[in-house]
């Protein structure tokens, strides 16, 4: 399919701007079936204010503190901070030896 530039207007300033070929391209390659409502400049700052300039979403509230807790390693005995409450029914590893007991994760591509 062939793409052509398209002028449309951006709805939060109501300037004209350029819809090209390539973004069009761009678009219909990830499934995108709307043209972009805003201009490049009003979309970057739509951004910028609702995500504190950053990709993802933030929250509202700050980021709590871990809690960690200290457990002795069942495998060499030595001391290890764990994120969680270590019960007597399970065994908690150090960094070291969890790297040694845990089994190998698929390579996902």
């Amino acid at each position: 399919m062939s793409y052509e530039d398209k002028t449309l207007t951006c709805r939060e300033c109501s300037q004209p701007f350029a819809f090209t070929a390539g973004e069009q391209e761009f678009y219909a390659s990830h499934g995108l079936v709307n043209e972009p409502g805003r201009c490049p400049e009003c979309r970057s700052a739509r951004r910028a204010s609702q995500n504190g300039g950053y990709g993802a979403p933030r929250s509202a509230y700050p980021p709590r503190e871990r809690e960690m807790f200290t457990a002795v390693c069942s495998n060499c005995g030595q001391e290890a901070q764990v994120p969680f409450q270590p019960r007597a029914e399970r065994p908690v590893y150090c960094l070291d030896c969890f790297q040694q007991v845990r089994p190998a994760r698929p390579a996902y591509r």
